[in-house]
């Protein structure tokens, strides 16, 4: 058994020291657990917080990334009708030469009107006429061989001798 140590306090009543110790030790014991309780839910909200943030960045990547994707497939989607189109512009190179040689001027400057339209409109897409001509050097980067054959020459080794086709 413990004793208990009864004393006045200065309003004259007894108390229990016992009590009171007991009663600081709960009050000791609640804000350990306070404290604790509010470290944890401050950690959880850091981690939250960090988990927020990386998934906002995330999304931010995405849509970046989606966005050079969808452009890119514009740009590729483009180049595929421009390049189907290039065999045509040849085509009315060739027409026109063969326009120019006989009688009628005005079926001439219609086919011409016609390729000049065309042109303007690839230009204006994005196309560019790259000028490549017999004697030009041959550069891997913008041409294509298609045979090799002797040069007539000898200032035209590795050089173009003719233009056939055009590319991209």
């Amino acid at each position: 058994m413990s004793k208990k140590n009864k004393t006045k306090d200065p309003e004259g009543k007894l108390e229990d020291k016992e009590f009171q110790n007991e009663e600081s030790l709960d009050t000791e014991v609640v804000e350990e657990i306070e404290t604790d309780a509010l470290e944890n839910l401050q950690s959880e909200l850091d981690r939250e917080k960090e988990r927020y943030l990386r998934l906002f960045a995330e999304f931010e990547n995405y849509k970046k990334r989606t966005t050079r994707e969808r452009i890119e497939m514009f740009k590729t989607a483009g180049e595929g009708v421009m390049s189907s189109l290039l065999p045509v512009l040849d085509d009315f190179e060739r027409a026109l030469k063969e326009l120019e040689k006989g009688d009628d001027d005005g079926l001439f400057k219609g086919v011409q009107l016609i390729s000049n339209k065309l042109r303007e409109t690839l230009r204006t897409k994005g196309l560019e006429d790259i000028e490549v001509k017999p004697g030009d050097t041959f550069d891997v980067e913008f041409h294509e061989a298609i045979t090799q054959i002797p040069a007539p020459e000898a200032k035209l080794k590795g050089k173009i001798i003719d233009v056939v086709e055009r590319k991209v």
